[in-house]
């Protein structure tokens, strides 16, 4: 990506922050940061964590208004790998963005319930829940509150619009080896399209996980040191 083309769309998403988005049910946000669906037309989002559809089981603290929202570098280049997906039909689909500090907190509260084993089936039946923290699937910060992390997979749209995600081998936020990148478990025509999200990825400024194929952060991030709490 040039420096130029970076500089240039950062400029544009500060006046979209300063102006709090273009929709009126937007709050003002941490300078700094932008709502993704303002910033960068045609993606799609879908917030697992404002939902019950997710490894703990219910909407989780932090996640007030559903927005997501990331830094204006981390938004600027993935503004840059949608439309590098764009002409070949493909977009971008994220699960969560910028995560508050508070949401972290959850998870942590939820991984030292062991009674409480109510999704184990779908997203951990491999892996103890004590073992969660052990082995990197949950701990006490995460980057993503840092506001330059970004979960996302690849979608394409069908003849009447509707959107499909490409097929990943495993579903977001599942916790075991099959979800590692380069996992031997899935099929070829899978790691392929692991292997395109992370490529076009990498090649807009965005380091991967080694744990999971859906999680990417921006090289050289703006708030390296800091774990921010205000809600989405």
């Amino acid at each position: 990506m040039k420096r130029s083309t970076i500089t240039l769309t950062i400029a544009l998403l500060a006046v979209i922050s300063a102006q709090g988005g273009y929709s009126q049910d937007r709050h003002a946000l941490q300078e700094g940061f932008v709502y993704l669906d303002d910033a960068i037309p045609g993606i799609v989002i879908e917030l697992k964590y404002t939902t019950d559809d997710n490894f703990v089981g219910q909407p989780i603290d932090g996640y007030e208004r559903g927005h997501a929202i990331l830094s204006e570098p981390a938004a600027a280049a993935l503004a840059e790998v949608q439309a590098r997906l764009e002409p070949y039909g493909l977009g971008l689909k994220v699960f969560d963005a910028y995560r508050p500090q508070r949401a972290v907190d959850h998870f942590v509260r939820w991984a030292a319930d062991l009674d409480d084993q109510r999704t184990k089936l779908d997203f951990y039946p491999d892996v103890a829940k004590e073992d969660l923290f052990e082995e990197g699937y949950i701990a006490e910060q995460s980057g993503h509150s840092r506001g330059s992390t970004v979960d996302l997979t690849i979608v394409y749209r069908d003849e009447v619009g509707a959107v499909h995600e490409l097929d990943m081998g495993s579903s977001y936020d599942f916790f075991g080896p099959i979800s590692w990148p380069d996992s031997p478990a899935v099929t070829a025509q899978q790691r392929a399209n692991r292997a395109l999200l992370q490529n076009v990825m990498i090649a807009h400024g965005f380091n991967f996980y080694a744990q999971e194929w859906w999680h990417f952060t921006l090289e050289g991030e703006p708030y390296p040191d800091t774990y921010f709490d205000f809600p989405n």
